[in-house]
């Protein structure tokens, strides 16, 4: 894995990234691969939030693996920041090399360096094997989530 490369996205990622999105399941189903107008600008939203980490983990100059960082100041639990892991997702070529706990292991030490407490992250009830990972990397699974698409 020393060849491996943790860094912010950027446009020339967005197709790379929006493939790992679709290339399951539910993400065939709520992704857009055709279409990356909505894609570029969601990057630039994020890039302008300092509280917005969007990665790639690049491999000979190719993305092959990603994830989003967020880092949320809050009131609750005496003023503490968290942060929260979203849309991780692993090359096809790459799943069971070791690279998605090294990209999660780079989010949680990123959150210790941006003074965060907590990290929390969600996982889609049907992704069980994700969820195993999640907990031999110390996760554990203490809350119901809840979604209300707008």
């Amino acid at each position: 894995m020393e060849d491996l490369e943790i860094r912010a996205a950027v446009a020339d990622d967005i197709p790379a990234i929006v493939g790992m999105l679709a290339d399951d399941a539910l993400g065939a189903r709520r992704e857009s691969p055709d279409d990356l107008a909505p894609y570029l600008a969601a990057l630039k939203r994020l890039s302008a939030d300092p509280n917005q980490h969007l990665v790639v983990a690049v491999r000979k100059n190719r993305a092959v693996g990603t994830l989003q960082l967020t880092i949320v100041p809050g009131l609750s639990r005496r003023g503490s920041t968290r942060s929260i892991i979203e849309g991780v997702r692993i090359h096809a070529d790459e799943r069971g090399s070791g690279l998605g706990a090294r990209l999660i292991k780079w989010a949680i030490a990123e959150s210790r360096r941006q003074g965060c407490q907590w990290v929390q992250l969600t996982s889609d009830n049907t992704r069980t094997d994700a969820h195993r990972f999640y907990e031999r990397l110390g996760f554990s699974a203490s809350h119901v989530g809840f979604k209300l698409a707008l």
